[in-house]
């Protein structure tokens, strides 16, 4: 059998990873928890543990390992940096920005020349009815702590590629500024320009090569459901059922007070990828 493990954004940004007394804070909770990571997902370290004891289980079954980076820049339209409003103020993050908000000069980007790009990908994405353009805290800053590999995951990845003489497939997304790359095939609006953007037909010939891909990563309600809403999309119906959800090794955002309820949003999806053909799995139950 031709198996594969797919692990989704296992970064430290994305670890609920509680900062010590020295560490940079990432995020403080209104409760003064604070974090050493930008935007923790609670869970995700537990579910990176249990990823990394997967792979010390059935790692001499496993063909490939892919791990997908969200890999940004400061200077990126979903970050604060991008935009100023008429006090030259930063947004906060989590705040949505409109289409009626750049055009009614609530938020514009802070560099006047990217004024029509930035609204017209703001139209895009509404069109689309892709995720609203959602301002996050910075993250995943490419050369940064937040960027890593979660230490356990890490671990137990060099260890597998040191006994199997094999090479895991890291697969990174995010470095063009001008658009959002949630899933790791094809950004939120491919940018004509830029072929990193673009569906990554490569990725998705290996994956549909594969006889079992089993899937891990963060944050289940975003970067883990568009990219395997990715995969069902464009890999073709005769290979979905070989993919296996490890559901105790993904966990959701959190629900938004008087916004979005990303937990329930996850539970629908999972259900939708299960009558599609998909099968839910604990990572205990994988390969038994």
């Amino acid at each position: 059998m031709n198996v594969h493990l797919l692990i989704i954004d296992p970064q430290n940004d994305f670890m609920d990873i509680l900062a010590k007394e020295g560490d940079p804070i990432g995020m403080e909770l209104p409760d003064g928890t604070k974090f050493r990571s930008t935007l923790p997902v609670p869970g995700a370290v537990e579910d990176m543990k249990r990823v990394a004891q997967l792979i010390d289980r059935v790692g001499h079954k496993l063909a490939d390992i892919h791990v997908t980076m969200d890999s940004h820049r400061l200077l990126d339209v979903a970050h604060p940096v991008w935009w100023v409003n008429e006090n030259n103020e930063n947004p906060n993050p989590f705040t949505i920005i409109t289409v009626d908000d750049i055009e009614n000069g609530i938020w514009k980007p802070r560099n006047p020349n990217f004024y029509q790009r930035t609204l017209d990908y703001a139209k895009e994405l509404e069109a689309g009815g892709k995720y609203p353009l959602c301002i996050w805290p910075p993250h995943c800053l490419i050369g940064t702590w937040g960027h890593n590999v979660q230490k356990d995951l890490n671990d137990a990845l060099q260890k597998w590629s040191g006994k199997e003489f094999a090479t895991v497939d890291y697969v990174t997304k995010g470095s063009n500024p001008f658009t959002e790359h949630y899933g790791a095939l094809m950004a939120e609006v491919p940018d004509p320009n830029d072929p990193d953007t673009a569906l990554n037909t490569d990725f998705l010939e290996i994956l549909a090569e594969a006889d079992i891909v089993a899937i891990a990563g963060e944050a289940l309600s975003h970067c883990v459901k568009e990219t395997v809403q990715q995969i069902a999309d464009n890999i073709g119906d005769e290979h979905i059922k070989k993919f296996h959800i490890l559901v105790d090794c993904c966990s959701p955002v959190p629900a938004v007070p008087s916004g979005p309820d990303f937990p329930q949003i996850a539970q629908d999806w999972l259900k939708e990828m299960e009558r599609k053909g998909m099968t839910l799995v604990n990572s205990a139950d994988f390969l038994v």
